[in-house]
């Protein structure tokens, strides 16, 4: 992990050995690449108001098992943020499920390794309909900062805080 003690503690982390780190990069897409599609899921976000929580349900599409937890979140930098999860049972996500926040629905489609990094797309639904991005999970900052924008992406808003799930749950899509 190359994320310091004092930076960590200052997003709420006192003992970084209960933190995963995650990288990653969003990219617009005026469409998702059907043809690269592994599999896909329904996801329900709810993002807890006045906290760093977000409760999530992925459902998969067809067969699987759905899959819930909680998740609690803290930016480093537009790319980089400590993250915390839990695993729930049905009851536990429906306990949960009570606490006030907004809501963001999505489908995500696994596209598999795209330039040797696995990447995701998700297509919004509701209020933000017509959104779908692109985005790749990294497990070094290296890699990460040398990957090319994917072919079917339109551009890069990793950097774009308004496209944050957190952001577009609470104001929207982003005026352009």
């Amino acid at each position: 992990m190359d994320i310091d003690r004092e930076t960590a503690a200052a997003l709420g982390w006192p003992k970084l050995k209960y933190a995963g780190v995650e990288r990653e990069r969003r990219w617009l897409c005026a469409a998702v690449p059907t043809g690269r599609v592994l599999r896909s899921e329904t996801i329900t976000d709810l993002y807890v108001i006045a906290t760093q929580l977000r409760l999530r349900e992925a459902v998969p599409l067809g067969d699987g098992t759905p899959i819930r937890r909680l998740t609690r979140k803290g930016d480093v930098d537009s790319h980089t943020r400590l993250l915390t999860s839990i695993y729930l049972s049905p009851e536990e996500f429906g306990l949960l499920s009570a606490l006030p926040g907004r809501t963001l629905r999505k489908t995500r489609h696994h596209i598999g390794l795209v330039k040797g990094v696995e990447m995701s797309v998700d297509v919004f639904e509701g209020a933000l309909a017509g959104l779908i991005l692109a985005e790749a999970e990294f497990d070094d900052a290296v890699t990460m900062a040398a990957y090319p924008s994917p072919d079917f992406a339109i551009r890069e808003v990793t950097d774009d805080p308004r496209y944050s799930g957190g952001r577009l749950a609470a104001e929207g899509l982003p005026d352009e």
